[in-house]
Order: C-alpha cells, then structure tokens, then sequence
C-alpha cells in the first residue's frame, strides 16, 4: 500500500497524469480544483513535460491548503493517477525522496535534475 501524502513543507505540486482516453475528465478535475479549492492550475499538458512520464496538469498549492485538497482529490480523481511532492529547491529530491502518489506510482525521467 502506498503511503498517504503528508503535509512536511510550506508549498506542494500535485501533478495530475492522464491520457488521450481521460483528458476531459483531467480537465474538469483540475478546473474543478481551481475553482472549489482555490489552488494554482497550470496548463494541462497533452505531450509530455519534464520528468513526468504521462500527460499532465500542475496543481500548486500550500501546506494550509494541503489537507483539503488532498482529501479532495483522494475523493474526486477518479482512477487518475497524482504525484504529490514538497517544492524545498532540490528538484531530485523533491520527485524522488518527498514524492509521494495518489493512485499508481509510475517511474520518473529524472535525467534532467542529473538522476537516473
């Protein structure tokens, strides 16, 4: 099983992944996010960005916010998978070490922050 989130820093990234099948519901998650819990959106992203091996939406948020809207997405996401990570300024360790998942963990192209 893994491990729930925990609330261990001031700011957070939950990136929500998705693919051509479950774009338009990770649309609506991610706007309804925005909307009901008052987080940051980024863009939803239909190619792959940066580490992420998936599709993916950014969803910014802070440690006050970080039991509501991780409680909201457990309840809302659907199936979609979530990676949930601290934002410290040690983007390896941020995506590895204070990473944790909603859903399936998936693997990380980690070769940008200079990791394996």
């Amino acid at each position: 099983m893994i491990a729930r989130p925990q609330n261990l820093h001031a700011h957070y990234h939950a990136h929500v992944y998705f693919g051509p099948e479950t774009v338009a519901q990770a649309r609506l998650l991610c706007q309804q996010a925005g909307e009901q819990l008052n987080v940051r959106v980024g863009r939803v992203h239909e190619k792959l960005v940066g580490p992420h091996p998936h599709w993916s939406c950014q969803l910014a948020f802070d440690s006050a916010q970080f039991e509501p809207v991780i409680a909201w997405l457990e309840q809302n996401r659907q199936g979609l998978d979530v990676l949930v990570h601290g934002l410290t300024g040690d983007d390896l360790a941020d995506h590895t070490l204070r990473a944790s998942w909603l859903g399936n963990p998936s693997k990380l192209d980690l070769a940008m922050f200079g990791g394996t």
